[in-house]
Order: C-alpha cells, then sequence, then structure tokens
C-alpha cells in the first residue's frame, strides 16, 4: 500500500522512460523495498530505459545506500546483474556489496571468471571478500566458502588484469587457508605501490599479528597509498604498539593526508588506551568539518566498544591473575604514572588475537 503523499511506482516508472527530463531525486527512495508486483512492472520496462539512464539511476541508488542505511536496493541490483552495460553490472555487485546470499556467491564467481569487462571481473572479485569473511565466522555454508576461495586463489595464476588480482588478492586476506600467507609476501615483495598497498590491506584483514613488523614499518611511510593501509591495517590488527605512532601522526593533523588522517582516528578507535580518549575529543572539538566530526565522534563511539572488551577480557581472569589485577586496579585508582609500562602492556596485548575487520566497500571511482 502506497503511504499518503507517497508518489505512485507509475510515476517512477514514467520518469525512468521520459529521457528529455533528469530523472527526479526525490522518487529514488521510492525504488527502495519494491512490492513483487513493483519490482515486475520494473523488469518489464527496465530494456526501454535508456543505456545512460541505466548507469545514473544505479550510481544514484549506489550514493543514496551510502548515505541511508534504510534503503533496501537489491532486488534491483539481482536483475541489473544481467544488464548488457557493463556499467550497470559493477554498480549491481556494489549494491548487493553486504548481501549474504551464497547464490550471489557463485554469480560473483562466474562474474569474475568470465565478465568480460575488466571493472566488472573487478568489482567481483572485491565483493567475493564478504563472503569469505562470512565463511570465516561460519555464517555461509563450508561449501561456498571453498568454491570462492579456490576461484579467487585460481585467479592469482591467471593471466588477468592487475586489478582484478589485486582486488582477490585483498579479499583472501580474511582467509585462513595456508596458500594465502605466500600470496601475501609475493604481493609485498613486487616493486609496484598498488602491489604492496593490496598486500597491506590484506595483512589487515588477516587478523593474524604475525604481519605486525611490517605494517608498523609503514605506518610513518612517506608514500600516502602504503601509508594509508598500513594505518588501517594497525587498527584492525589492534596493534597496541601503533598506539603511539598514530598518535604522534595526530599532532599534526593538517600535515596529513586526509584519508590517512581518517584512518588513524579510525585505528585509534580500534586500538584504544592510554591517551586515544583525550586526542579524539582534542580532534573532535577543533574539527570545524561535518565529515570528519562525525567520524571523529563514530571513533569515540567504538572507543566505547573497544574499551568495555578489553575490561571484559580483564576480568576474564583465573584466580591466581586476581592478586596482580587488583595491584593494577589499585594503581589507577591512586593516580599512579603506568606510563613506563607501556611496552610491557603494548606487548601483552600484541599477543592477543584481534577480531576479523569488517569488509570495506569499494567505490566506483576506487
Amino acid at each position: 500500500m502506497v503511504e499518503q503523499n507517497q508518489p505512485t511506482f507509475e510515476t517512477v516508472v514514467e520518469a525512468l522512460l521520459d529521457a528529455s527530463q533528469p530523472f527526479p531525486p526525490r522518487l529514488l527512495h521510492r525504488l527502495s523495498d519494491l512490492t513483487p508486483e513493483e519490482l515486475a512492472r520494473l523488469r518489464e520496462i527496465w530494456p526501454q530505459v535508456g543505456t545512460e539512464r541505466r548507469v545514473s539511476l544505479m550510481e544514484d541508488l549506489e550514493d543514496l545506500t551510502d548515505v541511508d542505511t534504510l534503503v533496501f536496493f537489491d532486488d534491483i541490483a539481482r536483475f541489473a546483474l544481467e544488464d548488457e552495460e557493463a556499467r550497470v553490472r559493477a554498480s549491481a555487485i556494489r549494491l548487493l556489496f553486504t548481501a549474504d546470499d551464497a547464490k550471489l556467491a557463485h554469480s560473483f564467481v562466474r562474474m569474475m571468471r568470465k565478465d568480460p569487462d575488466v571493472h566488472v571481473r573487478a568489482a567481483a572479485a572485491n565483493a567475493l571478500g564478504n563472503f569469505v569473511y562470512y565463511g570465516e565466522l561460519e555464517e555461509i555454508p563450508a561449501e561456498t566458502l571453498e568454491v570462492v576461495e579456490n576461484a579467487l586463489i585460481a585467479v592469482m595464476g591467471m593471466e588477468e588484469d592487475a586489478q582484478v588480482k589485486r582486488w582477490a588478492l585483498e579479499s583472501l586476506g580474511y582467509s585462513s587457508r595456508p596458500e594465502v600467507p605466500p600470496l601475501i609476501r609475493l604481493a609485498f615483495a613486487r616493486a609496484d605501490l598498488e602491489w604492496k598497498a593490496s598486500a597491506l590491506c590484506a595483512m589487515g584483514r588477516s587478523a593474524d599479528k604475525a604481519w605486525a613488523e611490517t605494517v608498523l614499518a609503514h605506518v610513518d611511510s612517506s608514500l600516502p597509498e602504503l601509508q594509508f593501509e598500513a594505518v588501517r591495517a594497525a587498527g584492525q590488527l589492534e596493534l597496541a604498539g601503533a598506539r603511539r605512532p598514530l598518535l604522534d601522526l595526530l599532532e599534526e593533523p593538517l600535515e596529513l593526508d586526509e584519508d590517512v588522517y581518517l584512518a588513524a582516528v579510525w585505528s585509534l578507535s580500534q586500538i584504544g588506551g592510554q591517551g586515544v580518549r583525550e586526542r579524539l575529543d582534542d580532534l573532535l572539538e577543533d574539527s570545524d568539518d561535518e565529515e570528519a566530526s562525525q567520524l571523529i565522534q563514530d571513533a569515540l563511539d567504538n572507543l566505547e566498544f573497544t574499551e568495555g572488551l578489553s575490561l571484559f577480557d580483564m576480568l576474564d581472569v583465573e584466580p591466581e591473575e586476581e592478586e596482580e589485577l587488583s595491584r593494577v586496579i589499585d594503581l589507577e585508582e591512586d593516580g599512579a604514572d603506568l606510563a613506563g609500562e607501556d611496552e610491557e602492556f603494548d606487548e601483552a596485548e600484541d599477543g592477543e588475537e584481534p577480531r576479523k575487520p569488517t569488509p570495506r566497500k569499494r567505490h566506483r571511482h576506487q
């Protein structure tokens, strides 16, 4: 049933078919959560919609999902996967980025292998990372995970465009398969900066602190592409040893690449510890950029979660550890300076198993 003051679906259809006028942005929300009848009507008229209109519509839907988490365009994206226009197919894959339907995994594998357009194959390789992630969490059938991992590993040995292979490697970062670490090492050993960046991305996704030394060595890189991935990986791996270098980076935020700055803010929220909340509070107070302020606030909220987990872990102790825990708490309550013990605590924290980082959607301009 159409809500009062909401345009009818036929109004949307007429606007899509009217090539003489731009598609009204106010109608985009009307394409969310379509009824079966509305979806069937859209499929019926879709071939009559001009190519550029279909492309711009899909890109507008992508942009809307970035700012409104309540909209749902998966049904449109599913049939758009078969569109004759490659840009529409690539947009459809990105719109389905968070979907966990195992059938889609098989569709993306097929598109990564066989789609004639390199951008579609790359988008599929990137989207398959979600299914590796879901598989590691045992949220999809093991058989589906195996199909996805086998396909991604196979791509790495093929004559294929570098972007497809790099994004396949990044997707494999979530995998615990023994074939993956050697692939990451080979990629990082290349002279090409994009391959090195993809290797650092995969390291961060691995939840394996064996990569800590490599990641930490590039947090201060003079190359923004590498520095961004290293800073992000440090947060994903929850490397306490990165806390001080990241805090130091944020001493002069105006001198940082914007992406590196935002990655450093978020990574500190994942690591937590002494000085982090104070620095984030200061950055929020000084920020006059709405988008940056929102991310800093989100980081502060995430820090609450991180600190809550740390407290939970501290409380989950054996009886013989209670005396030592009491000593630490007493020192903190007395206002004792624990800065001298940072290295000791950093080493202990870096021995803990980090959580698998959630997948990151790549946008059409990346």
